[in-house]
C-alpha cells in the first residue's frame, strides 16, 4: 500500500508503470521542500523490491528494512556534513562503484539523490554519464525543489514526476484525523505549511522548527525597523552565511516572501487567507505602514533576489545589498 497522502496523480503514474513493467531507469521528483518527495521515493523503492503480493506491502522484510533506512541496496545521497554548499563528485563516484555490484537482497539497487540541484558541475556531469549508461538492476531517483538548477541533459534523461502541495483543507483534515491533534493546531499548521504535508508533520514532531521560525520572523520584524546602514550590515551577514548554508538563506527568503504576501492580503482585506496566523496583530500593524504598491514591489524584489542567488549564481553580497536597499521604509 502506498503510504503517501494526496499525490494521487504521481502515485497512479508510478503504480501503473510498475504493473505494466515499464518503469523508467531514472526519475526526477519535482516539488517544493516538504511536499513529500522523499516519502514517494521511499515508497517506490519499496515497491520495486517488495516480496509481497501487492507492492509495496509495507510488511515484508525488505519493505520494513527500506522504511527503516537499513537496506544495503539503497543509497541516499545528500550534502555531507562538512560541505553545506554542494554534493561533490567523490560522493557520485562512490555511488557508482557500489551500483556496479549486483543487488545483495532485493531485485534492484536504488540511488536517491536528495536536493539534486546542489550537485556540483563535476558531480552532475559524472552522474549524467552514469544515467546515460546505467548499470543493470539500478533505479535512480532525483529529488529537487529547483528543477532549473539541474543540468538540462540530466533532466532530459529522467522521467519527470511533479508533486504539488495539497489543498489547505485536505492538509488540515489529515493532520486532525491521522495525527490526532486539535483542530485549531491542524488549521495553524496547514496554513503555515501551505499544503506541504511533510513540512507540517515535521513541525508537529520537532518543536525546534517552529521555534527557529519564530526567531527568523523576529529578525525580519527588526530589520524592517532598521536604517539603511544596519540593513546593509545585515545583508553582509547573510551573504557570508550563504557560502556555508545556502539552505538556511533560502528558508529566510521564503519566510520573507510569505510575510510580505500576508501584508499584501491584509491590505486587500483578505486576512483569513494569510499564512502566519499567529502574527496577525503584528502584520495588521505593519500593513498600515506600507502602501500596496510598496508591498507588491518588494515581493517582486525578494523573488528576483531568490532567482539570482539560487538559479543564476549571482554575487550574494550584491544581490542581498540591492534587496536591502529596495526594502521600503515604514511610515511611523
Amino acid at each position: 500500500m502506498w503510504q503517501v497522502f494526496g499525490q494521487s496523480k504521481a502515485i497512479s503514474l508510478l503504480r501503473n508503470s510498475l504493473k505494466e513493467g515499464r518503469l523508467a531507469h531514472a526519475y526526477l521528483f519535482v516539488g517544493p521542500s516538504g511536499v513529500g518527495k522523499m516519502a514517494v521515493a521511499v515508497n517506490l523503492t519499496q515497491a520495486v523490491n517488495c516480496t509481497g503480493e501487492e507492492p509495496p506491502c509495507n510488511e515484508c522484510r525488505l519493505c520494513r528494512r527500506i522504511a527503516e533506512g537499513k537496506d544495503t541496496d539503497v543509497q541516499v545521497i545528500g550534502r555531507l556534513a562538512g560541505n553545506k554548499a554542494e554534493i561533490g563528485i567523490d560522493q557520485i563516484r562512490e555511488m557508482r562503484s557500489i551500483l556496479n555490484l549486483p543487488p545483495l537482497e532485493g531485485r534492484c539497487r536504488v540511488c536517491i539523490i536528495d536536493r539534486a540541484e546542489l550537485l556540483s558541475a563535476e558531480a552532475a556531469n559524472y552522474l549524467l554519464k552514469t544515467i546515460e549508461e546505467p548499470p543493470p538492476q539500478v533505479l535512480f531517483i532525483l529529488l529537487t525543489a529547483r528543477e532549473s538548477m539541474l543540468l538540462p541533459t540530466v533532466r532530459s534523461r529522467c522521467q519527470r514526476v511533479e508533486l504539488s502541495p495539497l489543498p489547505l483543507d485536505q492538509t488540515r483534515e489529515i493532520l486532525f484525523r491521522r495525527y490526532g491533534i486539535d483542530y485549531e493546531k491542524a488549521e495553524f499548521l496547514a496554513h503555515l505549511s501551505q499544503g506541504r504535508l511533510g513540512w507540517a508533520v515535521s513541525a508537529l514532531q520537532d518543536g525546534q522548527i517552529l521555534e527557529q521560525r519564530s526567531q527568523k520572523l523576529a529578525t525580519l520584524i527588526e530589520v524592517t525597523k532598521m536604517r539603511r546602514g544596519k540593513r546593509l550590515a545585515y545583508a553582509a551577514k547573510l551573504a557570508t552565511e550563504f557560502s556555508k548554508n545556502r539552505e538556511g538563506i533560502e528558508e529566510i527568503l521564503s519566510l520573507w516572501i510569505d510575510w510580505w504576501r500576508d501584508l499584501l492580503l491584509i491590505k486587500a482585506g483578505s486576512i483569513s487567507s494569510i499564512h502566519n496566523l499567529d502574527y496577525e496583530e503584528e502584520l495588521s500593524h505593519q500593513a498600515r505602514d506600507y502602501s500596496l504598491s510598496h508591498i507588491s514591489s518588494f515581493i517582486r524584489r525578494i523573488q528576483l533576489a531568490t532567482e539570482e542567488l539560487f538559479s543564476q549564481n549571482a554575487n550574494p553580497h550584491l544581490a542581498l545589498e540591492v534587496l536591502m536597499l529596495n526594502m521600503p521604509s515604514r511610515n511611523y
